[in-house]
């Protein structure tokens, strides 16, 4: 399935490509009335809000029956990034008459966050989640104007459920037993909604749509009981299409039709990507394993689809929302490497795609004086102009590394190296959930050569965790310093990071010292208190030639209590080239190859073998550690209107475990974007 959603988002970014001049939105203002051709194939995707619920029945045989109503609708928990939200893609055929009443046919997939709930009756739990759905309608409206369209749509309506049943005290299975079942659901969809364009074949929609499904029965398999649901679902979307085969030249009225007919500026900007990556580990030698250990002779993917929607406020400030479809896993679930071989990998993995909402934040731009410079637009950045000297406030839900530790030859596991510690230092503990992105602010002043940039930001609400702390109890502290500068004509530069994270934090010493006094097996969140943890890295980036650069990073954290939320690092030193392939007459190719050694402090040594585990790492046992090597090169080249990249790793010491290795790890990524 995962390959099948890959050509899907591959083929919708592919055909966005084709517009990529008219990507920032809009691109040039056009006075109301000018026509827009609604009639043509379209791609294009989607994000809404669903409330909905189940009416179900439970018969046991030779039982007394059971009724109820699962409510299916979750509010937005900016804490935990969950809610009864959704994105999913779309495409279609219009036709106009000459009447201007438009005759249409559209199918779309969509993948929610958290479309579901559950019920009890006292002695069994029922719960009911949509996994995906999707339908196929037809499109029947009136173009008013020669711009604007209003329609109503209707037709077949799917999804795909995962239904469950869970003992609770006093029935007929041992307490806590869970039985789970997967439905397709097969109804109707109808609903309403208006289309304006926004620049040359590109259009805007606002979007009604009730879905019903009929009841439909499943057995669970470890009791003697029918159950049967059905499901109804109301839906608010919006959405944004592109009209293949489109003639960039053709005008379009402005987003807002009483707009003055020639605008001053962009103030809309739209961006997307998808990345497909597969990774197999090879058979290595592996004489035990334990809880977090590497799986030999394995393999696994992802796959990811991102839309960067852009609003420009006012003066020197814009916010940018970018939803994303996840799936897949990483290599043994993300574990057994603490230089974990693939950034595209979560810590949570999921079997079918949901949808986050990743990033939302606004960022000003405060121009302070100096040199003028050009920013081209591309993903969360309008094309503008600034200052050489400026402050920069960044406010709301992103990555710390979007900011901080950037490199431009080792950063994006989307174009360039995939290995986490190699694209960042190792011991950077940044705050962040399992998906690696966080609430916060930072604030940037940029004076000459140098920079100076700052940031307070929201932890786990415990070590490793999915959900941020709701009260901000457990923070992060960040700071860096920036220098650029010139060699022998060549830009580079070096900058230094630090971090201070506040939050209940255990002590290897005090996790050892428990076990051995109570014959307990170890267990660190036993020993948490709240305290202190730091580190601090050197990024490095050099170019040493046109089209050739090197990087290199070095960091030491505080091996003596746990890492929080990034991996089990305690001092790193990497370093790396990448060559543009123009030298060999191919321009847009790269070539990278890179090494890492990682390491961690005796005690974290100690911890380890006596069965501790970590955020990746933990084989149950560590009596002959060794530091971590790891060597990547890729190789990365166009074909058609997408990105190949392959990629190979060799990890010496996989874990810090001399007794397990070495690996070599294959991997083929697909990117494109617009």
């Amino acid at each position: 399935m995962v390959r099948i959603y890959c050509v899907v988002g591959c083929l919708a970014a592919f055909a966005a490509t084709k517009a990529a001049n008219t990507a920032d939105l809009p691109k040039q203002a056009i006075g109301p009335g000018t026509p827009f051709d609604w009639s043509g194939w379209y791609v294009g995707g989607h994000v809404g809000y669903a409330a909905g619920q189940s009416d179900w029945s439970a018969d046991p045989v030779g039982g007394v029956s059971s009724s109820g109503t699962t409510v299916l609708t979750n509010g937005f928990d900016l804490f935990k990034g969950s809610g009864s939200f959704f994105g999913g893609l779309q495409s279609g055929y219009n036709l106009t008459l000459p009447s201007c009443v438009l005759l249409g046919v559209e199918s779309d997939i969509s993948f929610p966050n958290l479309i579901a709930g559950t019920t009890s009756t006292g002695t069994v739990s029922y719960g009911d989640t949509q996994l995906y759905s999707g339908t196929v309608r037809g499109r029947l409206g009136y173009v008013f104007d020669n711009n604007w369209l209003a329609y109503g749509t209707g037709g077949f309506a799917w999804c795909y459920d995962q239904l469950s049943r869970t003992q609770l005290a006093g029935g007929v299975l041992p307490s806590g037993t869970n039985e789970g079942a997967f439905p397709w659901r097969f109804g109707w969809a109808a609903g309403a909604g208006v289309e304006i364009p926004v620049a040359p074949n590109w259009s805007a929609r606002g979007e009604y749509l009730y879905t019903g499904f009929d009841s439909s029965s499943r057995a669970f398999a470890g009791t003697p009981e029918l159950f049967s649901s059905n499901l109804s679902l109301h839906q608010v979307r919006f959405g944004l299409n592109y009209k293949l085969f489109g003639d960039d030249a053709v005008t379009s009225p402005a987003l807002i039709t009483k707009a003055p007919a020639v605008a001053t500026e962009d103030i809309w900007a739209v961006h997307g990507q998808t990345t497909f990556v597969s990774q197999y580990a090879a058979p290595f030698r592996a004489p035990y394993s334990g809880p977090n250990s590497l799986a030999a002779n394995a393999g696994r993917e992802t796959w990811d689809a991102t839309a960067y929607v852009g609003l420009r406020l006012w003066k020197g400030a814009e916010t940018w929302f970018n939803p994303e479809i996840d799936q897949g896993y990483g290599l043994s679930g993300t574990l057994g490497v603490a230089g974990f071989t693939s950034g595209e990998a979560y810590k949570k993995g999921a079997d079918y795609p949901y949808t986050r909402l990743h990033r939302a934040f606004i960022r000003q731009t405060i121009d302070l004086g100096g040199e003028t410079q050009t920013v081209d637009a591309g993903i969360n950045q309008f094309a503008a102009t600034q200052t050489a000297d400026r402050l920069v406030f960044t406010v709301g839900k992103f990555g710390v590394g979007d900011i901080f530790d950037t490199n431009k030859y080792a950063h994006d596991p989307r174009s360039d190296f995939l290995n986490w510690s190699i694209i960042g230092a190792g011991t950077f503990d940044y705050a962040a959930e399992a998906w690696g992105y966080t609430l916060g602010g930072a604030v940037e002043w940029y004076q000459g050569d140098w920079s100076f940039r700052g940031g307070l930001f929201d932890m786990s609400i415990v070590p490793n965790s999915t959900d941020l702390d709701p009260q901000f109890g457990q923070f992060q502290w960040i700071g860096e310093i920036e220098h650029r500068h010139e060699l022998w004509g060549q830009p580079g530069k070096i900058a230094v990071t630090g971090f201070l994270s506040r939050g209940r934090m255990g002590t290897f010493q005090d996790a050892l010292a428990l076990a051995a006094s109570t014959g307990d097996p170890i267990n660190i969140s036993a020993v948490r208190e709240y305290r202190s943890r730091g580190g601090v890295s050197l990024n490095l980036e050099q170019q040493i030639a046109d089209g050739v650069g090197l990087f290199g990073r070095a960091g030491w954290a505080n091996g003596d209590v746990e890492p929080y939320e990034f991996t089990d690092i305690d001092r790193t030193v990497s370093g790396g080239l990448s060559v543009q392939g123009k030298r060999w007459g191919r321009p847009d190719d790269t070539f990278g190859i890179a090494g890492v050694i990682n390491g961690i402090s005796k005690v974290h040594q100690e911890y380890l073998n006596a069965g501790g585990l970590g955020i990746l790492v933990g084989d149950g046992q560590l009596p002959h550690p060794g530091s971590e090597q790891i060597l990547e090169t890729y190789y990365s080249f166009p074909v058609s209107f997408a990105r190949v990249t392959l990629d190979y790793q060799l990890i010496v010491n996989p874990g810090y475990n001399r007794d397990r290795g070495p690996v070599s790890v294959f991997a083929t990524r697909l990117h494109t974007q617009f």
